[in-house]
């Protein structure tokens, strides 16, 4: 049985940010990942990393120039469209905006090279934990290997198998779904739909449905499809029948403008569903000694461009309050858990009232409302 003083579980950004910023701060921890390898599978699409949290954190990484070399220019353009295709507000990338786009696997690759081999251990995924008294925790993984930690942290998501030790919470359903499809080289093949979708994001929504996508690098158009359905209508579609699924996810956007429909229509990768869950209201713990959480793992809620600079935020603030508490774990916990908690609960709030801007009876007219008022607070402050 192998002694880990820090176990980190989950190498998502959240995991990486704190393994390199205790790095840095020459406190060795050990990240244990399910996943085979780090190419197992694709990561994920372009991320708007923020001046607040993401670019805080990867600061305190030491990973500021590296980030900067991965930034689109022209990312941070947005569209809203009508169902007709129509433009009802246009915001153009600038160059001053304080969010700029970058690919979630870039990013994590950046991390993942900014440790000392041999930190992140692929393929053990978690198949027990328990508590061993004092804050020692004893996990055991799939491959029949275990180990004991002095400190463990979850950073293992939404389905966190550390979570257990901390509350019963569970993830609900908010009633929203998400269909994930691509398109590639849209400027040669599909031309009307890539001038529709423009250079940055774009969001064609109306109450209860929508169709949001990005442009990502070398001409590839991600796709999100947003319905506001019962858990049961998504279990009802077949999506290992990808043309089938595709037909029954375009049904819902009849009439819709051909350049739209095309994003479900022409997709060429099957489509995919994620079905958006959340943490209770104000999810917390107790403070339990040796254990705690970041990321979704930690404050699960729906998409609204923060959770991973919350995780990434999460993680380096962590690991420096690791550095400031030598020798005292509670204390550092204490110290994170608290500021934690504040900011996501704060963060909570702000995803479920930018998912009813999106979907809810005031589509599309509220999101515009919240742009337009946050581009004149900018300019204010400007001035």
């Amino acid at each position: 049985m192998t002694d880990t003083p820090i176990t980190i579980i989950g190498a998502g950004l959240g995991g990486l940010v704190l393994a390199r910023v205790l790095h840095v701060h020459g406190i060795p921890a050990t990240v244990y990942e399910a996943e085979a390898s780090a190419g197992t599978r694709a990561q994920g699409g372009q991320l708007d990393i923020h001046e607040h949290d993401g670019q805080v954190a990867l600061e305190a990484a030491g990973l500021t120039e590296e980030f900067r070399a991965l930034i689109r220019e022209g990312g941070q353009a947005m569209r809203i469209l009508d169902a007709r295709g129509g433009a009802l507000f246009e915001e153009p990338d600038d160059g001053s905006g304080g969010r700029p786009e970058v690919l979630r696997g870039d990013l994590r690759r950046i991390l993942l090279d900014a440790l000392p081999e041999g930190s992140v251990r692929w393929g053990h995924k978690v198949a027990g934990v328990r508590p061993l008294g004092g804050g020692r925790h004893e996990l055991t993984f799939a491959d029949g290997s275990s180990v004991t930690t002095g400190l463990l942290v979850g950073a293992d998501g939404a389905w966190s198998k550390i979570r257990p030790l901390l509350s019963d919470a569970e993830p609900e359903y908010v009633g929203t779904t998400f269909i994930e499809t691509y398109l590639y080289d849209v400027d040669a093949r599909h031309p009307a739909t890539a001038r529709a979708v423009g250079e940055g994001s774009m969001a064609a929504l109306t109450p209860g449905k929508g169709i949001t996508a990005h442009r990502e690098a070398n001409s590839v158009l991600h796709t999100y499809v947003q319905l506001s359905r019962p858990a049961e209508w998504v279990e009802a579609i077949d999506f290992s029948d990808a043309a089938g699924a595709a037909a029954r996810v375009a049904a819902e956007f009849e009439g819709w403008a051909p350049e739209l429909a095309a994003l479900i229509t022409d997709g060429e990768t099957a489509p995919v569903p994620r079905m958006i869950h959340t943490l209770p209201g104000s999810y917390r713990w107790e403070r339990v000694p040796g254990v705690t959480l970041v990321g979704d793992a930690a404050h699960l809620m729906p998409p609204s461009g923060e959770g991973a600079n919350l995780a990434m935020l999460d993680g380096a603030e962590l690991g420096l309050a690791i550095a400031a508490h030598p020798g005292d774990l509670d204390a550092a916990l204490s110290a994170y858990e608290e500021k934690m908690f504040v900011r996501s609960d704060a963060a909570a709030v702000d995803a479920d009232v930018l998912l009813d801007l999106c979907l809810g009876d005031l589509a599309p007219y509220g999101l515009i409302e919240f742009f337009t008022g946050a581009q004149q607070q900018s300019t204010g402050a400007d001035r």
